[in-house]
Formats: structure tokens, C-alpha cells, sequence
């Protein structure tokens, strides 16, 4: 993990369980729940079925995480130690002479994509009804929040600081949030297409190196 990418405290590991070996169990226990979270939702992600998926017994399991809130809460921390990462290895990604705001957007865009972001929203989506899971991930969605509002987002787009490079951030950040949750019943490939164009063409505005035509150029090709 790069110098830029927020920290994330660990939990209080109990005596025995700080091993090598206990530690590289607990790391894949979270791994298989980050990507079970991800691919089959988070209530069927019950902690039995990540056990399975570790290749561990229902006992080695209990030892690790005796409580669903226990694995939860370190799940959580995992995740968002993933995503920190993983945002932090994008921005440092960024081959010499490449348009920055281009490959800001199409880095995040395949980010979206990876385990840990499916997972976390995955977790996002549950909490709007699950008070208790909205206050366990929190601080996890604080941290990535205040991650974007400077380095390595900030970075990663090329931008500075002040009123219009935030909302410049924000654009790019919820407008492809948003669009990897929406539902495209038809041509999705060719849609996605154009509005990653225009959300590119937006941020270029937004960091003053576009016109507002630009938006749309009226040459534009036909879907």
C-alpha cells in the first residue's frame, strides 16, 4: 500500500489468534466473505457458507469469529482496506503522456468492477435498511469518502483543490457509482459508451480544459 492510502486500524486480535497462521486463516475467511458479499448478497453470505468456502470447519470458524457481528465488523475493515489500496495502486497506474482525467475515469470505472467495491456496496444496499449494518460500515464509508475528497482521488483526476476540483470529484465518483448499479435492459455496451464519454468531457470542463460544447459535440457519431 502506497504512503496516500487511508489507514484502517486493526481490531483488537484475541491472545492465540495473532499467529502466522491464524492470520493468514482470518485473511482468507474475509477474502471468501468479500467476494461472497459481492456475488450472492450478503444475507445469503451467512457465516456457515463462507466457512465452507474457506475450507474450514464450523468449529476452526467459531475460533476465528465467534459471532456474525464479530466477522462483520471485520469484513468491513477489509473490505475498506482493499479498496484504499486498490484506489492507491490506480492513481499511481497512470502511463507518462496519458490524458489523467481519461484514465481517472476508466480506472475507476473498472474498480467498480473488483470484489471489494461490489461488496461494500453490496453492504451499502443492505444498511439502507439495517440501522445496526449502517452504523458497523460508518466510519468504513467516512474514510473513502474523505479518500476521494483528496489523495489519491485527486491525484488519480489531476485535479486541485477548491469548490469546483471537489464537485469535479464528485461528478466522476457518484455518476459512475450510480451507473454501475443502474439496470440497462438494451444496447448497455454502446449507452455506457457514450456516458463515460460525457462524464469525461464533463470533468475536462469542470477542470477547465473543455468547452461547454464539448459536452456534446454536435459531430458526435449516432447509436
Amino acid at each position: 500500500m502506497t504512503d496516500d492510502a487511508p489507514s484502517f486500524p486493526a481490531r483488537d486480535t484475541p491472545p492465540g489468534r495473532d499467529t502466522p497462521k491464524s492470520l493468514r486463516t482470518r485473511a482468507r475467511i474475509l477474502d471468501h466473505a468479500t467476494r461472497l458479499f459481492a456475488d450472492i448478497g450478503y444475507a445469503a453470505a451467512t457465516n456457515a457458507r463462507i466457512a465452507e468456502a474457506a475450507g474450514l470447519t464450523r468449529g476452526a470458524m467459531l475460533y476465528h469469529f465467534p459471532s456474525r457481528e464479530d466477522l462483520v465488523d471485520a469484513a468491513v475493515e477489509h473490505i475498506a482496506a482493499r479498496r484504499a489500496r486498490l484506489l492507491a495502486e490506480a492513481a499511481d497506474s497512470a502511463p507518462p503522456g496519458v490524458d489523467l482525467v481519461d484514465h481517472a475515469i476508466d480506472a475507476y470505472w473498472r474498480l467498480l468492477r473488483e470484489p471489494p467495491f461490489r461488496a461494500f456496496a453490496e453492504l451499502e444496499a443492505v444498511a439502507r435498511t439495517d440501522p445496526d449494518l449502517a452504523a458497523r460500515i460508518a466510519g468504513a464509508q467516512e474514510d473513502f469518502d474523505r479518500a476521494h475528497a483528496g489523495e489519491p482521488f485527486a491525484r488519480l483526476l489531476n485535479a486541485g483543490g477548491g469548490p469546483r476540483f471537489q464537485a469535479s470529484r464528485d461528478l466522476a465518483r457518484f455518476l459512475l457509482e450510480g451507473l454501475s448499479r443502474a439496470t440497462l435492459t438494451y444496447d448497455a455496451d454502446h449507452r455506457i459508451e457514450n456516458l463515460l464519454a460525457v462524464i469525461k468531457r464533463a470533468i475536462h470542463m469542470l477542470n477547465r480544459k473543455g468547452d461547454l460544447h464539448d459536452l456534446w459535440p454536435d459531430d458526435a457519431p449516432p447509436r
